[in-house]
């Protein structure tokens, strides 16, 4: 019968004996949780690990385009469309989309995530053509002015993606777990690039309808495994995959909370694990707040959160705050905390 297994994820410099640090991080951990689909879920001694669940766990994260895991990564979004869920319109313009993703820059992130389709649910379909109108130029702009941050580039489509990366983009990230269009993959493998694979159920024009699970956790844990093997099947080093349980993303605010109760869970397939909960529909329903953009507070409570189970890198429309809040998080778990 088939186990995965959670590391119960600890931080700080105080160790006990028989600590096992995780991933190359600040985290540590004595005991995992043993989930399996049928019979009782357990927690047992890190020491009943098989050889490969340890190694999964706890070797250090290899750098993706320049990125170092063994702090948290911070990801700013710059969506230039018209209909994003939260700030649509907003960098739609060439001059406002490079002085945004600039400004990021400025304060914190480690990569921008550029994307020129809404993935909101209920979204329409935008054309490749527009979506490369809106994407290639920002980024050819970024570079023409000497931005060395990595940058992401937020596609479904192999000809966005291509031109993307022509232009200077440096990882192709899918929500759709390279589902879509079969021939992205490929490209990324023929053209050595990082990719992020996202598990997403249905596609965002219908995926908020009526989505259902077995066990939502166990579920978004196996689409990941078999996407993940099937990405090295084409050549795709497994350390130049990132993996993202796509909160939100045909998903209601029950498997929502499960996948962020349980999302050390996701270590345990070896690759850096990346968040995307900013500003989110579940952070204002429970926050009772009903304006997207007004989310920047629950949006950093969540990205700490998951911070604090070693998730390594934190997507988010509010990058100022979200910095602030992890440096200070930092500090406090260092030797001798904020003194």
């Amino acid at each position: 019968m088939q186990r995965y297994v959670r590391p119960l994820v600890q931080m700080g410099p105080a160790r006990p004996t028989g600590a096992v640090s995780l991933a190359g991080g600040s985290g540590w951990f004595t005991h995992v949780e043993v989930l399996r689909r049928e019979g009782a879920d357990e927690v047992v001694l890190a020491d009943q690990l098989t050889d490969q669940e340890r190694q999964n766990l706890t070797k250090p994260r290899t750098p993706v385009a320049g990125l170092d895991f063994s702090a948290p990564v911070l990801m700013g979004i710059l969506n230039v469309t018209p209909d994003s869920f939260s700030d649509g319109g907003r960098h739609d313009d060439l001059s406002a989309a490079t002085h945004a993703a600039t400004k990021m820059a400025e304060q914190g992130a480690h990569l921008i995530d550029i994307g020129g389709e809404s993935t909101r649910p209920g979204a329409a379909f935008v054309p490749e053509s527009e979506e490369i109108e809106r994407t290639a130029p920002v980024i050819a702009a970024l570079r023409a002015a000497n931005l060395t941050t990595p940058i992401s580039i937020d596609t479904r489509k192999s000809t966005v993606a291509n031109a993307a990366l022509d232009a200077g983009a440096n990882i192709v990230n899918d929500v759709s777990g390279f589902g879509f269009d079969p021939d992205l993959a490929p490209l990324c493998a023929a053209r050595k690039t990082p990719v992020c694979v996202m598990h997403a159920q249905g596609d965002p024009a219908t995926m908020q309808d009526d989505p259902q699970y077995g066990d939502v956790v166990l579920d978004v844990y196996d689409y990941l495994l078999q996407r993940i093997e099937y990405l090295t099947s084409l050549g795709i080093p497994r350390d130049q995959i990132i993996a993202d349980p796509g909160i939100g993303f045909g998903k209601k605010l029950p498997h929502n909370l499960k996948l962020l109760h349980r999302i050390s869970l996701f270590h345990s397939l070896g690759v850096p694990i990346l968040l995307g909960a900013s500003r989110k529909k579940f952070i204002g329903t429970i926050g009772n707040v009903t304006q997207a953009n007004a989310r920047g507070p629950g949006s950093v409570g969540v990205a700490i959160g998951a911070i604090s189970q070693g998730i390594q890198i934190i997507r988010a429309h509010d990058v100022a705050e979200h910095a602030q809040a992890i440096a200070l998080w930092r500090a406090g778990m260092a030797q001798g905390g904020y003194d």
